[in-house]
């Protein structure tokens, strides 16, 4: 097994397309084809954790956050970063970060935020756009059936609780071949008519080039009329947040002390309390101050994340609870989420759980 089969078994999970603009995702150091020895799963790659991957004989980290998020100009020793950069390659270690894709994957971050708070009907708070496909094609009647049938066994077709979704109509093709064609139907040189099926089915943009691959296998002309496009239409399943509802209905100080215990957060800020019953809660691992007002519109009662800054607490409007309960304690059950997703895919090889708490805020 190489880094990238790693690469692609994750990327099952949580396509890597779909991470923000601004992130990086994927391989941050290392090769492609570098033969891995060992997996070690982490949140933060830091000095701590390559020595622990050195130590663990482990020449792969999978890594929440990415290690290089800014520009460098230098690989010395003077930042903890450049130091990370340089101990992982002088030790050939490979390092592959996730981020933003399993954020906005709906079985990702905040899914695992939500099962451990025991929140029910959740749903993607931000919906991510131009995320979904659509195929076009021309083909004969007859070769109809056995495309629709080979596109949809690659996830084509599906669209929110429905799979096999297709929507076809009849009508007359045209074309001639040059003297170097080959036509299926019709002779080169001469103009011709057939009837022909005009078949539209959807797909996220990750499977583009299996569906590119299984059109051309299944369509039997010489030159494939087809043209995809992208869709503007929100995508239910990929985006930013959660948000649901608890088991029963909260007071605030119950609700905070709730928090407290399932996050195990020493420390917990908040807005003003509102008095009102804590219900319908938004969640939003990491930083999540952009979504402060997605989580009001959605009409949560309150809305859980970190890294929220004096002036956003006034964006609360007296309208929300606004939680603070920590960047690491919103995204501290992720690495073992990581984990269990390698471990299912490949159970019988060398993957260990990074014993290393990368956490750097300090509590007195």
């Amino acid at each position: 097994m190489i880094v990238k089969d790693v690469i692609d078994y994750l990327d099952e999970f949580a396509p890597l397309c779909y991470a923000e603009e601004f992130d990086n995702v994927g391989l941050i150091i290392g090769e492609y084809n570098q033969k891995v020895k060992g997996i070690l799963v982490t949140l933060d790659s830091t000095e701590s954790v390559v020595e622990e991957a050195i130590k663990s004989k482990c020449n792969l980290i999978v890594s929440f956050h990415p290690i290089i998020f800014n520009e460098i100009k230098s690989i010395t020793t003077k930042t903890y970063v450049e130091r990370v950069i340089h101990k992982a390659i002088k030790n050939n270690i490979s390092i592959v970060a996730l981020h933003t894709s399993l954020d906005n994957s709906i079985n990702g971050v905040n899914n695992t935020i939500c099962q451990k708070l025991e929140i029910k009907n959740y749903r993607i708070l931000i919906p991510k756009k131009e995320t979904i496909k659509k195929l076009t094609t021309y083909i004969p009647s007859k070769n109809v059936a056995k495309l629709k049938s080979e596109i949809f066994k690659i996830g084509g077709g599906s669209l929110g609780k429905y799979d096999n979704c297709s929507f076809s109509y009849r009508g007359i093709g045209s074309f001639k071949g040059n003297k170097n064609s080959n036509p299926k139907i019709g002779n080169k040189l001469h103009y011709t008519e057939t009837e022909e099926v005009c078949v539209n089915i959807t797909f996220l943009k990750h499977l583009e080039k299996k569906i590119i691959s299984a059109l051309k296998q299944n369509h039997p002309y010489e030159e494939i009329a087809y043209e995809i496009i992208t869709l503007d239409n929100f995508n239910q399943n990929i985006g930013m947040g959660m948000i649901g509802e608890l088991n029963k209905p909260m007071t605030e100080n119950k609700f905070l002390s709730f928090l407290k215990t399932k996050m195990k957060s020493k420390s917990i800020k908040h807005s003003r309390k509102l008095g009102n019953k804590i219900n319908t809660i938004a969640i939003l691992g990491g930083s999540g101050s952009f979504a402060i007002e997605n989580a009001i519109s959605s009409g949560a009662d309150a809305f859980v994340t970190s890294d929220l800054k004096y002036h956003d607490y006034f964006r609360a409007e007296n309208k929300i609870l606004l939680v603070d309960i920590g960047h690491y304690e919103s995204e501290q059950y992720t690495k073992k989420l990581m984990y269990d997703i390698l471990k299912k895919k490949i159970p019988n090889f060398a993957i260990v759980l990074s014993k290393t708490n990368t956490n750097p805020i300090m509590y007195n």
